[in-house]
């Protein structure tokens, strides 16, 4: 039986609550149901207000995970506490789905650059013997080359796809592109690959604990202060909002 999906708004952003997300993916695996699995954090939901295709794309998605401390922060402030669920980990246990279904559920890893994904696709499968791998392709498609990939796609039909391009360019890829794989669970991971092919680190368990992950991207990742600014930003519209409410 499908559960059911408790259906929350973030800054006018759709959120979908509940205990166990890979519960309610591996129902619609089973039932051959086409998904779209967005994880929300407060970058993207600051980009949305900004660029209202991103928004839509969010809003048209199946799944929407509280993928961000913001997004627990926003909920926290209106006096409810919802559980985290990071991106990579529900992506983790989904290719470990997979791992135990074997040939029913195979995965195609998309995105990064030249080699990461594969070497990623490699490290997981030397964890899991019953992955069944469809493919690999790095994210530096160009124009006159991505045809050929939507092709091969399509004709491998893979159960689950994992789009690592970043945000917001993964999410408008994987609208624009899920009906050639229509059965398929469709997941925008972001940096993923980089961590599963050990190009990066993630986070100390301790700062994860500590709601901090962020700061330590940040650190790998300097150049991103820019866009980290979108942080302090969203926890004040958090606030306000709240407030007003």
């Amino acid at each position: 039986m499908l559960q059911v999906l408790q259906k929350f708004s973030v800054l006018g952003l759709p959120v979908h609550i509940t205990a166990h997300y890979r519960d309610w993916l591996q129902s619609r695996l089973q039932q051959r149901q086409g998904t779209h699995v967005v994880t929300l954090n407060a970058e993207m939901a600051m980009q949305a207000l900004e660029n209202l295709d991103l928004a839509a794309v969010i809003h048209q998605a199946d799944l929407v995970i509280p993928d961000g401390a913001g997004v627990v922060f926003y909920f926290l402030v209106r006096g409810r506490k919802i559980q985290r669920c990071p991106g990579i980990e529900l992506a983790e246990s989904l290719v470990q789905l997979a791992g135990d279904l074997g040939e029913e559920c195979s995965t195609f890893f998309f995105g990064g650059k030249p080699g990461i994904a594969e070497i990623a696709a490699k490290r997981w499968q030397g964890e899991l013997p019953g992955l069944a791998i469809a493919g690999t392709q790095d994210g530096y498609l160009s124009p006159e080359d991505e045809p050929a990939f939507k092709a091969r796609l399509q004709q491998l039909q893979p159960r689950l796809i994992l789009v690592g391009l970043g945000v917001p360019r993964q999410e408008f890829w994987i609208r624009e592109n899920r009906h050639l794989c229509p059965e398929a669970i469709w997941v925008g991971v972001g940096g993923s690959f980089d961590i599963w092919s050990g190009q990066k680190e993630r986070a100390p368990v301790w700062l994860q604990r500590l709601q901090m992950e962020w700061a330590y991207r940040l650190y790998q990742e300097p150049w991103r202060w820019r866009r980290m600014l979108a942080l302090p930003h969203f926890a004040w519209i958090s606030m306000k909002t709240a407030l007003r409410q």
